[in-house]
């Protein structure tokens, strides 16, 4: 007997057993998917994870229902991305099944039931649910899951069910229950053309009385006529307002023209000429060769260049050479808004065969780009790293963009994972290579390099031999003390955006901060306004008048006096990017001063509007958080300025270091692009730290040099390993009880220098769940998977305890 290991969209651990009829046995492959039952009432959409003759002695399998693809919808190479991917990242299969496949390929909602054709059914040998079923089927010819709630109870549904299947009565549904349909848009054309031809003249006197039907039809014959094959939207016709759909409606029933429909994709394809690559210079012809070799070895490439080298081109470049290849490229990027010149360049140069995945397409757009995929209709994607989960069928080159981005590890997307780590897995499996590519390469990333696990090849000049970005330290403190301020300003600053303002050149500063303020103060009593579902203070958001939560979302209108004291003497304290929108916008008054943050992003094409206002012209300055420092690439930009640049590195993190380096380099990377005269103005109380005084003297090497000196020093990654562990509930004794029980297990597996905590989170409770953190640090090497099986065991331990399982508990591997 065959049993099949079937992966359910359950966050639960493992596969799940069930054996294989003899009618499906020789039809059934890893990668389908199948109708399951499960839990005796519910029947599933699971997917074939291996198939086996192992006897199971310790139960009695129950056996699949159905099988509802043709073809494997998945490859083996995405069933073994996903069996490394929960080994690696202690996840179950349940959680990647849920967050890689679109809603309406899940198939949970619907499953119909019909009867067997020409069957003749012996009502004596039913009992009363399966008589009640076989007549709901007589007459209705098909009946689903939901449907039959009604008039048979929940825990003897599938038994009934089976029951009837095995008596050969009745099946399932093989057009089942996707939620996906095809788009199709309505057309129309002459019905006969023959006939209206012939008889013109009569057709033509017929509709003299309905003038506006006579035009409309002369007007669908003209189009006709001149071009027969060309298709004539019903869309086109009404939209313009000269003809009512009645009238259309009309002409249909008279039989003159006919309404016809078509499928079509949810996405629209560039369809204009394709253009060719421009020439590389000497050192990007350099890096390609490099990147070449490296591939022949066996290698994947680091490929570090400086802001605006010309990395995209070479991106391109190879691109180019896997497609004529016969292979397939993901090209992944941190965030889909920010490709709009890279997608031009790619949709002239690829038009129909580039398709697009991320969060902002809607699910039936998902599926047709996963159909497309599977059809090996698309030869270049570009996505955001849940395009690691489609099914590709020959998938020869990978490139991460802005590899060090924490965009590709969220922390509030389960399963948690990282896309650049993943997609070096993902590239193995089917014998493709990656390119990971950055102007701040994380330190990770940089330390594989230096121990020769990737290939490191560099862009040290910018693309055209333009110059680097000239940095100035200003020290805030002494320009205080001086009097040369002015709010959040020095006069240098003042006075170099003035120069360029002059100078017909556009200004970004950068403070990486929401809201007005951080917090609204009593001055009478101290009161401040806490999040009632956080243990954080709320933000005030001056354009909205609110104060709001950023880990909840939970918002309230700003008090007019104290809510503790009645006082009204209210203070705001902090700095955020909308007072220094407002602060730049009354010092430069005949400037236009646009802010970029995700609080004026929320509007649909908010931000296409402003990058348009921004390559015209009509912006002088941009203030913005992270965002501004990635996807502009505009020739009037000369000036970047970050007025506070300390509270970039006072931050919980010990990647604080590197994230500031980051953050200041890729912002710097935007002024001067053409030109060569950009310059970056840091304001910091603290000239003297090393980090600002390495980033002025522009050396990578130095600064990874000393970022990896400090990590050794304290046993941080790349030279350990690090598993963070979190617990969540309610009842915050709970949790605190449930987290010291887990670290003492931890302890009696794992030595004890490597278990750090149970301590509260930073933040100790959000959402109403307070949270308790347990840090792991374990040797690099062989022995870090055995410390991981030893987590396991210890999880494994702790899930026996009744009373903490409904604890929430968060794993996050390389954190």
């Amino acid at each position: 007997m065959k049993f099949a290991q079937i992966i359910l969209p359950l966050n639960l651990h493992g596969t799940f057993t069930y054996t294989v009829s003899v009618a499906i046995g020789d039809q059934l492959r890893p990668g389908m998917r199948v109708l399951v039952p499960f839990g005796g009432k519910k029947i599933y959409t699971g997917i074939v994870f291996r198939i086996h003759d192992e006897v199971q002695d310790a139960f009695v399998p129950k056996e699949i229902i159905s099988i509802l693809d043709e073809s494997p919808i998945l490859p083996q190479e995405q069933i073994d991305f996903w069996a490394w991917m929960s080994d690696y990242y202690l996840c179950n299969l349940g959680e990647i099944y849920r967050l890689a496949f679109p809603g309406s390929l899940k198939l949970e909602s619907e499953t119909y039931l019909k009867m067997k054709p020409n069957v003749v059914v012996d009502f004596q040998n039913l009992d009363v649910h399966e008589m009640y079923l076989i007549q709901a089927l007589e007459v209705r010819q098909l009946i689903n899951l939901s449907e039959i709630e009604a008039f048979i109870p929940k825990k003897e549904i599938i038994k009934t069910i089976n029951s009837l299947i095995d008596l050969q009565y009745i099946e399932v549904d093989e057009k089942i229950t996707e939620k996906y349909k095809a788009k199709e848009v309505a057309y129309v054309r002459i019905k006969d053309p023959e006939a209206v031809r012939n008889h013109l003249p009569e057709i033509l006197l017929q509709l003299k009385r309905s003038p506006k039907q006579q035009e409309l039809f002369l007007m669908i014959l003209q189009m006709h006529t001149e071009n027969p094959e060309a298709q004539l939207r019903k869309s086109h016709i009404l939209d313009d307002g000269n003809f009512a759909h009645a009238q259309l409606k009309s002409l249909l029933e008279k039989n003159l023209v006919e309404e016809y429909f078509l499928q079509v994709d949810r996405l629209e394809s560039y369809e204009g000429e394709t253009e060719q690559l421009e020439e590389l210079s000497g050192e990007q012809m350099r890096a390609r060769k490099e990147i070449a070799e490296a591939f022949e070895e066996g290698k994947n490439v680091l490929l570090h260049g400086v802001t605006s080298s010309g990395k995209t081109h070479l991106y391109l470049e190879n691109i180019e050479e896997t497609v004529l290849a016969g292979l397939n490229v993901l090209l992944l990027l941190p965030e889909i808004a920010l490709t709009k010149q890279t997608a031009m360049r790619l949709e002239k140069k690829y038009g129909q065969a580039l398709g697009y995945y991320h969060q902002k397409l809607s699910d039936f757009e998902r599926v047709e780009v996963w159909r497309r995929i599977r059809n090996n209709e698309i030869r270049v994607l570009v996505g955001t790293r849940n395009s690691l989960f489609l099914p590709f069928r020959n998938l020869g080159l990978i490139v991460v963009d802005e590899e060090h981005d924490t965009a590709y590890r969220p922390r509030e997307v389960a399963p948690y994972f990282n896309a650049r780590d993943a997609s070096l897995i993902l590239a193995e499996l089917y014998g493709g290579r990656v390119i990971l590519g950055s102007a701040t390469p994380s330190v990770e990333s940089y330390w594989l390099a230096q121990n020769d696990r990737l290939k490191l090849v560099t862009l040290s000049e910018r693309f055209g031999k333009v110059n680097l970005p000239q940095f100035e330290i200003i020290d805030f403190k002494e320009a205080q003390q001086s009097k040369k301020v002015s709010g959040n300003f020095s006069q240098q600053v003042l006075d170099e955006i003035t120069e360029n303002l002059q100078h017909k050149n556009q200004v970004m500063v950068l403070h990486n901060r929401r809201g007005y303020a951080n917090v609204v103060e009593c001055e009478t009593c101290g009161h401040v306004s806490y999040c009632s579902n956080c243990d954080v203070i709320m933000t005030y958001h001056k354009y909205s008048n609110e104060l709001k939560c950023h880990y909840c979302g939970n918002k309230s209108s700003k008090p007019s006096k104290c809510p503790k004291c009645n006082a009204e003497n209210l203070n705001t304290r902090g700095v955020g990017v909308e007072q220094i929108h407002e602060e730049v916008s009354r010092l430069f008054p005949d400037a236009e001063v646009e802010r970029m943050d995700v609080d004026s992003m929320r509007r649909k094409f908010a931000y296409e509007k402003l990058y348009e206002k921004i390559e015209s012209g009509e912006t002088d300055i941009i203030v913005g958080t992270q965002m501004i420092s990635k996807g502009l690439d505009f020739d009037h930009i000369e000036l970047v300025t970050i007025p506070r640049a300390d509270h970039m590195l006072y931050v919980q993190d010990f990647r604080a270091e590197e994230r500031a380096y980051q953050l200041i380099t890729q912002v710097s990377g935007r002024a001067g692009r053409v030109s060569g005269r950009g310059r970056i103005l840091i304001q910091t109380y603290n000239p003297q730290h090393f980090i600002f005084q390495l980033i002025r003297e522009n050396d990578p090497r130095e600064i990874y040099t000393y970022l990896l000196e400090e990590r050794k020093k304290f046993n941080y990654p790349p030279f350990t390993k690090t598993i963070l562990i979190e617990l969540k509930h309610r009842n915050e004794g709970k949790t605190d009880r449930s987290s010291q029980f887990l670290g003492s297990i931890l302890r009696k597996y794992l030595p004890a220098e490597c278990v750090l905590g149970p301590e509260k989170s930073p933040l100790a409770k959000i959402n109403l769940m307070y949270q308790y953190q347990i840090l792991i640090k374990l040797p690099r090497g062989k022995s870090y998977k055995i410390f991981k099986n030893y987590i396991r065991e210890s999880i494994a331990e702790f899930e026996e305890i009744a009373a903490y399982r409904n604890v929430k508990r968060h794993i996050y591997v390389d954190y």
